[in-house]
């Protein structure tokens, strides 16, 4: 790197590192003169111990204190940074994510999870209910306006597959430039999610759907295309290590053979039309068809 691009680098990341520092130290104000040692306990639907026991022995659990989303301070005090890159890891991706984090005014998770999907809801409450706490997401199935399919309080979560998700991102809260190549489909130029509401989600979770839950190999072969989880199983691992009772509404697939079959309730999506994608729709099918077999995940159908 050049004494010049030396500067460039090092003065770019001046804003960020202050407001650290600034965020940090206002936090230590706080916890010291305004906590109470308590914190919030999440609202959660109760049920018997059997469901609970069922999901603890398949060793996937990760415990309920298990943050969600990543934070400012996770790139200044971690012993042991990621070693894996996106979708797995942040490695790579540290510089990006600090200039996203620093425009996101709140890490934290909802104290009441009430429902988690990345789906609309609006036109279809009777089916699959009329609020939505969290909002997994990717650039390219991002709502231009997420305020059409969500409540005002709803958080949008970005789940980031690759680096071109979070250079997303960070155009948009920036207001810079638009990038418009490396996505499979066109996501918004135009993107109304407020600072408040934006989290993106820890690639620890990815990693753990892929390689607890679906069995993937993390780092395939030459020979393998990559196989990563959709969004939606890992909405439903995300739900079975914070609920204690998970529906699904809308969200499964149909057999195989049949290929032109919506695979979701809403838009045109079947299963010929992700024959291409670096998804194992038939893994997923059987994941959740033994979920449902153990008692850990509940349909809701019409009567």
């Amino acid at each position: 790197m050049t004494l010049k691009a030396t500067k460039v680098w090092f003065f770019s990341l001046v804003p960020v590192v202050l407001f650290f520092i600034c965020y940090y130290c206002t936090q230590i104000y706080f916890d010291s003169c305004c906590s109470t040692g308590k914190s919030p306990q999440p609202t959660v639907f109760l049920c018997d111990n059997s469901t609970v026991k069922k999901w603890n022995t398949l060793n996937l659990s990760m415990g309920r204190n298990a943050e969600l989303f990543l934070k400012m301070e996770d790139f200044f005090w971690k012993k042991h940074m990621s070693i894996h890159a996106l979708p797995y890891g942040i490695k790579g991706s540290e510089f990006m994510l600090l200039k996203i984090l620093a425009m996101v005014s709140s890490y934290g998770m909802p104290a009441n999870i009430e429902r988690l999907n990345n789906a609309p809801v609006r036109g279809f409450e009777e089916d699959v209910g009329n609020k939505t706490t969290l909002r997994l997401f990717y650039p390219e199935s991002a709502s231009p306006n997420p305020g059409l399919h969500n409540n005002p309080d709803t958080l949008l979560v970005l789940v980031p597959f690759k680096d071109h998700d979070l250079r997303w991102l960070k155009v948009i809260l920036y207001n810079e430039k638009r990038v418009l190549k490396g996505f499979w489909k066109p996501p918004p130029q135009i993107w109304l999610g407020g600072t408040s509401q934006i989290r993106v989600l820890d690639p620890y979770f990815l990693r753990l759907t892929a390689s607890n839950l679906l069995k993937i190999p993390l780092k395939p072969n030459r020979q393998q295309k990559p196989v990563h989880p959709t969004t939606g199983i890992l909405a439903v691992f995300v739900a079975l290590n914070y609920c204690d009772v998970v529906h699904l509404a809308g969200f499964g697939y149909p057999e195989a053979r049949n290929q032109q079959y919506p695979i979701h309730y809403y838009g045109q999506d079947t299963l010929k039309s992700m024959k291409n994608s670096n998804h194992d729709l038939n893994q997923e099918a059987q994941v959740l068809k033994r979920l449902e077999e153990q008692g850990l995940i509940s349909y809701l159908r019409h009567s």
